[in-house]
């Protein structure tokens, strides 16, 4: 049998990552199978995994104090352990893992862990029986997840589990492209979300959750400024979680990414537009990754809705919907940060501009951040962030003590279009120095003091008044108001060159066609259709 590697082995001898190590292996075993079938697969057993190392761990503890009974399942909840029937301990799996009736077995131990997990019910994949599912590979995949511990103290102490899934999730997103990507929100994105609000305390809210990135980065930054004032462990509490998202099969993928964490938070599923779970939430803090320019949104149907106070939606495009909703449910002192396709900063087509114009003259927009291309597995087009302020006179933000300057009457632009890593031939990621330096540029311009003195740079960064946005038709595009990167123009390598002109191009293109479409959709109107 091969030798176990430990948790804190992360590398082998050519410098490869346990995660990825494991990803190759697994994915040699997929075969014909669809990606978003065997994420399922493969997500579930390591699961079962992790939960079946935690109780064995906890099993031994039990083991070894007087009067406690190893067999109660109760020892296990009160120490908040997930209680692992007997037929479901990873042993029992690994065991019978070449035998040809694995399928059903494993089905089982997941049925049995639902009924004695009331929180798992409904989340855990059951089909590995099906016929569909090869037997030797699914064997095979059970002998290769039995080798890596992930629920013992070492490895939860460095969330090897966590890694591993988080780092399968994108992989998956990316084998399965487009649609893949409409539950994951790359992981650098999250981070930037994630560092520029800094949600210290307060509900956590996020619309159309996915796989759940948001709230598991969420808690890593709680947790990792707790460690330094020694409050680490108090650190979840401080938070409370509220998620919302559409696909069951997606919401089951959260369900199990926080729970794999013991992350405790309310995800339900089910229709955000048409369902709204959490009616009355007023939430401190709301991140989310809406899908891009959706279409069939039930907009038919919501157009008497109490949230659309700025405007009512297009019924054939969700942006100014999901923007609306958001702001509906921010409280008084609230901050949202989320994406938006690039199209909602400038369009004017089916009210979207007037809805726009009465957002910023609410004075509700904060800061814009222009992202660059090739960051989404669901799309190539670049994209933007939105960060919006319920009240931007310098009250600080839930859970902060410092203050902030009063920036009513202002917007931050940033153009972030020149930033990121290719990572792959088609797919770019932002850095950590990327992250921070937006992050800090943020926060000096709120008036933090630790992130230094705010100041203007051509090309990179401009606070603009609401007077000047108000010059530009309430466009929101920030190379607008940011202007030229001052350099001498022989310092941009040719490459770099021709992708950003080829990016500026392409975007400037789709805006065209939006427009062409919206004076085809005039005509009609007006009765002259293009066969008219």
């Amino acid at each position: 049998m091969p030798k176990r590697r430990k948790a804190a082995d992360l590398e082998n001898g050519a410098g490869e990552k346990l995660e990825q190590k494991l990803w190759r292996m697994a994915d040699t075993l997929r075969g014909s199978m669809d990606a978003a079938e065997y994420k399922h697969v493969v997500l579930g057993l390591i699961f079962l995994k992790y939960i079946s190392d935690v109780f064995e761990e906890h099993r031994k503890t039990l083991e070894a104090t007087p009067y406690a009974d190893p067999e109660d399942p109760d020892e296990y909840r009160a120490a908040n352990v997930f209680w692992v029937p007997p037929e479901a301990r990873w042993e029992q799996i690994r065991q019978n893992a070449r035998q040809p009736t694995i399928g059903q077995i494993v089905d089982k131990a997941m049925e049995a862990v639902e009924r004695d997990n009331p929180s798992l019910k409904n989340v855990l994949p059951k089909d590995y029986a099906r016929p569909a599912l090869d037997k030797k590979r699914l064997g095979q995949l059970i002998d290769l997840i039995s080798n890596i511990p992930v629920g013992n103290g070492d490895a939860r102490s460095q969330d090897v589990l966590g890694r591993i899934y988080e780092y399968f999730l994108g992989q998956f997103a990316s084998a399965e492209g487009k649609k893949g990507g409409e539950f994951y929100t790359p992981r650098s994105v999250v981070q930037l979300l994630v560092e520029m609000l800094e949600p210290f305390q307060g509900r956590v809210y996020d619309p159309c959750c996915g796989s759940a990135g948001m709230f598991v980065q969420s808690v890593k930054f709680l947790e990792a400024h707790a460690t330094g004032n020694g409050n680490g462990g108090r650190a979840r509490s401080r938070i409370s979680i509220y998620g919302q998202e559409l696909n069951y099969t997606t919401w089951r993928l959260a369900k199990m990414n926080l729970a794999i964490r013991g992350i405790d938070g309310q995800i339900k599923q089910g229709d955000t537009f048409r369902n709204d779970e959490f009616p009355d939430l007023k939430a401190d803090y709301i991140l989310a990754n809406p899908p891009f320019n959706m279409k069939a949104w039930g907009g038919e149907e919501l157009r008497e809705d109490k949230r659309w106070r700025f405007g009512v939606p297009p019924v054939r495009n969700a942006n100014f919907a999901w923007v609306q909703h958001i702001i509906h449910h921010l409280a008084p002192t609230g901050y949202a940060g989320f994406v938006l396709a690039n199209g909602s900063l400038s369009s004017n087509q089916s009210g979207e501009g007037e809805i726009r114009k009465n957002i910023v003259e609410a004075d509700l927009v904060d800061c814009i951040v222009a992202l660059p291309d090739k960051l989404f597995y669901s799309t190539q087009i670049p994209v933007s962030l939105w960060f919006l302020a319920r009240d931007k006179s310098g009250k600080p933000p839930v859970g902060q003590k410092k203050n902030l300057r009063d920036r009513r009457g202002e917007v931050l632009f940033i153009d972030a279009r020149r930033m990121g890593r290719m990572v792959d031939r088609v797919h770019r990621e932002l850095t950590d120095e990327e992250i921070q330096k937006i992050a800090r540029t943020y926060h000096a311009w709120r008036g933090e003091e630790e992130a230094g003195p705010y100041e203007d740079v051509p090309g990179f960064c401009k606070s603009a008044t609401l007077e000047e946005i108000r010059q530009h038709g309430y466009v929101l595009t920030p190379g607008r108001y940011v202007g030229a990167v001052v350099e001498d123009e022989d310092d941009e390598p040719f490459d770099e060159k021709m992708h950003r002109l080829t990016a500026e191009l392409r975007e400037q293109m789709a805006e065209a066609r939006r427009l062409e479409e919206a004076i085809w959709r005039n005509l009609e109107e007006l009765g002259y259709g293009q066969n008219g």
